[in-house]
């Protein structure tokens, strides 16, 4: 799907108006949530206990950034929510026109110009059986909201990362690729950096490969040039990811998709992240080794430069 700075919202939208816990209408600060079709104040924003979303993380969702009032590759996340969603035989109850208005509307309704969606749709309510088929409709819930992930600070001193022992999960029993609402494998992954003090954690496949960090793809560079593990190494095939690619075309810096070790890792000139939340940030050490001069490298603060160059200047406008 191809990102237009210049797309118009729809002239009628998809929703209803926001309502207080009376049921009447309301024009307060307070956060506004989309719950299938509807705005609700935050308190009053519920999902029931027998939704499969919660019982058995059955659903799946996306993280969208938004940017000085345009929301960054929105229909390149929709169509990876639409992936996902085929994936799992989950019917989204909506088209993908009438979904990009709810997810501009949520951001009109709480007025904000720059902030993160978390875009979410589960398999409904069911019973306390695993049976999808007891699920008649499914559930689309959008949360606008402001996000910081890191510090300002890590991304000028750099990130410490430490390889843990939960492996990603293997694309014959639950495909990365796939942004399921069952997310324990990294929450795993994540408890165990917080154990020992590291800022991320580096996540291996079951060959021993790196695969990616909790919620953010890896990047390693030597010698000038850019390495990333392949998606077949278990790497979600993230938006900011692609982005990387881009500029790297621009800026003639070759970058290799191929497996990458530890070791890789270790020796590296620069390494930085990437993800939708966490954005580009440099990573200075992994597993207690320094990773080159021990500060962020030229090319990753060429790289920072531009994407931030980019997410300010395209988009799919929202007011």
């Amino acid at each position: 799907m191809k990102n237009d700075a210049d797309t118009a919202v729809l002239d009628k939208p998809a929703v209803k108006p926001a309502i207080d816990s009376k049921g009447g209408a309301t024009a307060t600060k307070e956060m506004r949530i989309y719950v299938d079709g509807e705005f609700f104040a935050e308190a009053d924003a519920k999902v029931s206990v027998f939704d499969h979303g919660l019982l058995y993380g059955d659903g799946i969702f996306e993280g969208i950034r938004f940017y000085n009032g345009r929301v960054f590759r929105l229909e390149e996340h929709l169509e990876r929510l639409w992936d996902s969603a085929r994936s799992i035989a989950l019917e989204i109850p909506m088209s993908i026109k009438e979904m990009s208005e709810a997810l501009l509307e949520t951001i009109r309704q709480n007025d904000l110009r720059d902030g993160y969606i978390r875009l979410v749709v589960t398999r409904g309510v069911g019973n306390l059986g695993l049976n999808p088929a007891q699920c008649k409709k499914p559930s689309v819930i959008i949360i606008a909201a402001k996000i910081a992930l890191y510090p300002e600070s890590l991304y000028n001193s750099g990130l410490t990362v430490v390889t843990v022992a939960s492996r990603r999960t293997n694309p014959a029993s639950l495909n990365p690729a796939v942004k399921s609402l069952n997310y324990l494998n990294n929450v795993m992954a994540r408890i165990e950096a917080n154990l020992a003090n590291a800022d991320e954690a580096l996540m291996l496949n079951d060959q021993g490969y790196v695969a990616e960090c909790t919620a953010d793809n890896v990047f390693v560079i030597k010698h000038g040039q850019i390495f990333t593990p392949p998606i077949s190494a278990g790497a979600l095939r993230g938006i900011t990811r692609g982005v990387v690619f881009e500029i790297a075309a621009e800026t003639g810096i070759k970058i290799t998709e191929t497996n990458i070790t530890r070791h890789d890792v270790f020796v590296a000139d620069e390494c930085f992240l990437t993800g939708t939340a966490a954005e580009l940030i440099p990573v200075i050490k992994a597993d207690g080794r320094v990773i080159g001069t021990g500060k962020p490298g030229p090319i990753t603060a060429r790289m920072i430069q531009r994407f931030r160059e980019i997410t300010r200047e395209t988009g799919t406008a929202i007011y």
